[in-house]
């Protein structure tokens, strides 16, 4: 609970972080995301990902958080399923390049639909809150993605 001198504690803190996660990572979208697409969620991460630029593997695997050859049992297994391909590094002759094919660009598309969908809650709050929790995010975030319109 803030404070009367306005100054919030780390456990304020601490349970706002452990509520915006819980409204994140438990929130049905993922379940619906991984039905939808016919792969786990960890899946399609990889795929949205490897769809907004085609990455090495080693880039793969720092944007997803995983350990190098782990990101390569994610890309075999979605190379196995015709959502990417590696190709050549145009500067690297050792490294290789993943990229998304069509299906798999496709499937990101399906995916992001799905999860900018917002829960019915969040629709439900007033322009003016949205506006507040957008710039509070931003501000969070430490970027300028709370003032910006959304994508």
């Amino acid at each position: 609970m803030p404070r009367p001198d306005d100054k919030p504690t780390t456990s304020d803190a601490a349970a706002v972080w452990l509520a915006m996660q819980d409204l994140v990572l438990d929130n049905a979208r993922r379940r619906e995301v991984s039905e939808a697409l016919g792969v786990s969620f960890a899946r399609a991460r990889a795929i949205r990902r490897i769809a907004r630029r085609p990455m090495s593997m080693g880039e793969l695997a720092a944007a997803l958080a995983i350990d190098p050859p782990n990101a390569t049992g994610v890309v075999d297994d979605l190379e196995g399923l015709g959502l990417v391909k590696r190709r050549p590094h145009p500067d690297d002759r050792r490294t290789k390049l993943v990229e998304a094919t069509p299906k798999g660009r496709e499937l990101a598309r399906r995916a992001d639909e799905i999860l900018a969908t917002p829960p019915p809650a969040l629709s439900d709050l007033s322009a003016k809150d949205l506006e507040t929790l957008r710039r509070i995010l931003g501000e969070v975030a430490g970027d300028d993605e709370g003032s910006r319109p959304p994508r």
